[in-house]
C-alpha cells in the first residue's frame, strides 16, 4: 500500500496503482450498458417475437443480468480473496473478450437467444469482477486516499452506464448495419479493457489457503454472520443495499416518468438519466473534500437527509407540471420553468445519494479483515440484487394494484428513506457522532 499524498484524487489517475484499475473498471460498466441497452431496443422497436413481448425486454434482461449475482456472488468473493487480485482481473477480462465475441456473433445473425445467454454471461462477468474490484483498493491505497478513490470509481461507473446506453441506443438505431456497428463497437471495448488489465500492478492474495465453499447459500450465510462481527460494516451492507432499492425505484422509472407525468418523450427520458448520472458523479466527488482526505462517514447522515428532502420536493415539483397534447421535445421542455425544478431535484437527490454511498464502501473496505474482505464485498453484491429485486417487485404492486402514480411512488420511497437511515443510525450511533464532529469541524 503506498503512502503518497496527493492534492486531489485526480492525481490518483496519473498513478499505475489505480489508473488501470480505473479505466478498466469504466469500460467494464460502460460495456455491460454498451451490450445490454441495443438489446433492449432492438426487441422493443426492431423485432417481433411471440415469446418475448417487447413490454417484458427490459424486464428479462435486467433479471438475467442480476441472476449471477444471487448464486455466484459467495462464490466469486471467494475466488478474490483466494487468488492473486492482478491475476484474476486479468482472467475476467478475457472472458469478457470471449463474451463479447460470442455476442458479437449473436448480433450480426440477430440470434436473440444467444444474446440472452451472453446477458447471462456477461452477469456473471461482472459477478465475478464485483469483489475484486473493491477490495483492490485498501491493498493500493492508503487511508486518506481510500475516500477519493471510490469517490472516483462511483463517479466513473455512472457515467461509463450513462455513456454506454447512448453509445449503444445511437449504434442500434443506425438502418441495416446497427447490430454490426454495436456488435464491433462491445468487442473492441472489452479488448480495450483487456489489454488495460494487463498493466494493472502485483495485487497478493489475502487468503491463498482458502478452502472453497461451492455452496452460495451456507457461504452467503457465513459471510454474513462473519460481518455481523463488525456491526457498523453490517450497516453499512444494509444501508448501501437500501441505496440501490431507492435508486432503482428512479432508474426503473424515469421514462414512464418523463412520458406520463412530465409529458416528454425519450429524449426527455435520457436527459433525466444524465441529471441523475451528474448528479451522483458530483456528489461521490465530493466526499473526498468534505472528509477532507479521511474515510468520514459523518456524510453518511447528509446523504440521507437529502435524498429524503429532495424525494419530497420531486414530489411536488412533478404536480406543478401542466399536461400537454403531445409529447414534449427537449427544447419545449427546458422552455418550461416547473421543469427545472424537477431537473434539480433530480440532481441533488442523486448528489446527495453520492455523499450516502461512497462513505460506506470505504468503511467496509477499511473495517473488514482482509483476510475475508472480498467475501463480505461479495455479501453485499447478494444483498444489493436482493433488493434491487424488491425493489422492482414492491414498485410494480404500488403502481399496479394499489393504483399509486409515480410522483407517490417517488414519495413514499423518500419517506421510507427516513425510516431506513433513523434504523440504520440507532443501530450503529457511530454514524451520528462523526455527523456531530463533521457539523463542529472536528477530526
Amino acid at each position: 500500500m503506498s503512502s503518497n499524498d496527493h492534492s486531489s484524487q485526480f492525481a490518483l489517475l496519473s498513478q499505475r496503482r489505480f489508473a488501470p484499475y480505473f479505466w478498466v473498471q469504466f469500460l467494464n460498466a460502460g460495456n455491460d450498458n454498451l451490450f445490454k441497452f441495443p438489446l433492449i431496443i432492438l426487441i422493443t422497436y426492431q423485432l417481433q417475437l411471440d415469446w418475448l413481448p417487447p413490454s417484458q425486454a427490459g424486464l428479462v434482461i435486467n433479471a438475467l443480468f442480476i441472476l449471477p449475482y444471487v448464486l455466484f456472488s459467495a462464490t466469486s468473493g471467494q475466488l478474490a480473496d483466494k487468488l492473486e487480485k492482478h491475476r484474476l482481473m486479468r482472467f475476467v477480462k478475457s472472458l469478457e473478450v470471449a463474451i463479447m465475441a460470442l455476442a458479437a456473433w449473436g448480433y450480426m445473425t440477430t440470434q436473440v437467444h444467444l444474446l440472452l445467454v451472453c446477458v447471462f454471461l456477461m452477469g456473471l462477468h461482472s459477478t465475478l469482477f464485483g469483489p475484486v474490484k473493491y477490495a483492490y483498493l485498501p491493498q493500493q491505497l492508503n487511508e486518506r486516499e481510500l475516500m477519493g478513490g471510490n469517490g472516483m470509481v462511483e463517479m466513473g461507473t455512472f457515467v461509463a452506464i450513462l455513456l454506454g446506453q447512448v453509445l449503444g441506443g445511437l449504434l442500434i438505431a443506425v438502418p441495416e448495419v446497427g447490430a454490426r456497428n454495436v456488435a464491433i463497437a462491445c468487442l473492441v471495448t472489452a479488448v480495450l479493457g483487456r489489454v488495460l488489465a494487463q498493466y494493472i500492478p502485483v495485487c497478493p492474495a489475502t487468503a491463498p489457503t482458502l478452502k472453497i465453499n461451492w455452496n452460495p447459500f451456507t457461504e452467503t450465510w457465513r459471510n454474513l454472520k462473519l460481518a455481523r462481527t463488525e456491526p457498523v460494516v453490517f450497516r453499512s451492507l444494509l444501508g448501501i443495499s437500501w441505496m440501490w432499492f431507492f435508486g432503482a425505484v428512479y432508474l426503473s422509472n424515469f421514462p414512464a416518468f418523463a412520458k406520463e407525468v412530465l409529458h416528454g418523450d425519450a429524449q426527455v427520458a435520457t436527459a433525466l438519466l444524465v441529471m441523475f448520472s451528474i448528479g451522483i458523479g458530483i456528489g461521490s466527488l465530493l466526499c473526498e473534500r468534505l472528509s477532507r482526505h479521511s474515510v468520514e462517514i459523518g456524510l453518511v447522515p447528509i446523504g440521507a437527509i437529502g435524498m429524503t428532502l429532495f424525494s419530497i420536493d420531486l414530489y411536488f415539483a412533478s404536480r406543478g407540471v401542466s399536461a400537454q397534447p403531445v409529447l414534449m421535445g427537449l427544447s419545449d421542455f427546458f422552455a418550461q420553468a416547473a421543469h427545472w425544478r424537477v431537473l434539480a431535484d433530480l440532481g441533488l437527490l442523486a448528489l446527495f445519494t453520492g455523499l450516502y454511498s461512497v462513505p460506506m464502501y470505504a468503511l467496509i473496505q477499511l473495517r473488514s479483515q482482509p483476510s475475508h474482505r472480498a467475501r463480505i464485498i461479495a455479501a453485499n453484491n447478494i444483498l444489493n440484487a436482493l433488493f434491487m429485486i424488491v425493489s422492482s417487485l414492491l414498485a410494480g404492486v404500488l403502481l399496479g394494484s394499489a393504483g399509486f402514480t409515480i410522483p407517490e411512488l417517488f414519495l413514499s420511497v423518500g419517506l421510507a428513506n427516513l425510516v431506513v437511515s433513523l434504523y440504520v443510525f440507532a443501530r450503529a450511533p457511530e454514524y451520528l457522532q462523526r455527523f456531530g464532529a463533521l457539523i463542529r469541524g472536528q477530526r
